[in-house]
């Protein structure tokens, strides 16, 4: 039989989530700058419909690599409070999953040609969809 969880081991596994969580936003967010300058310039060399789909992949991972980060300030607020943060927690978690399947793939299928990886993108693009349903359904209960 299993023991519950204390309250203090969830708060300690939830601040190591968000610790992650934060690492990724500052990761994701530098690549975008990076990646966006590469393409405004360097970038410049493809054919335009590569150019294109490069960056609404890129358009999408800094779109929600911000609301990420809006997210975990959010989470982290109801955390101090001692409110509940499960949905919050669990629309960041699929904000990154999102953005990993979405973007990532289409940055790996257009510049290594592996094809089978374009699987993951609608995945991808149903994880942020359902990370802005969860966020939906907080306002709903707790605003």
């Amino acid at each position: 039989m299993q023991q519950p969880i204390s309250d203090k081991t969830q708060t300690l596994q939830r601040n190591g989530i968000i610790k992650y969580l934060m690492i990724f936003v500052g990761v994701s967010g530098c690549f975008s700058v990076l990646f966006g300058a590469w393409l405004a310039h360097a970038g410049l060399s493809l054919p335009v419909n590569v150019q294109t789909t490069l960056k609404t992949a890129l358009q999408y991972q800094l779109l929600h690599t911000i609301v990420l980060l809006i997210v975990l300030v959010w989470t982290t607020t109801r955390l101090s409070a001692n409110n509940s943060c499960k949905l919050l927690l669990a629309a960041c978690i699929a904000f990154a999953i999102g953005i990993l399947f979405f973007s990532v793939s289409i940055y790996i299928k257009t510049f290594f040609s592996i094809a089978i990886i374009g699987k993951l993108t609608p995945i991808g693009g149903i994880s942020l969809a359902v990370a802005w349903l969860l966020l939906s359904i907080e306002g709903k209960r707790n605003l």
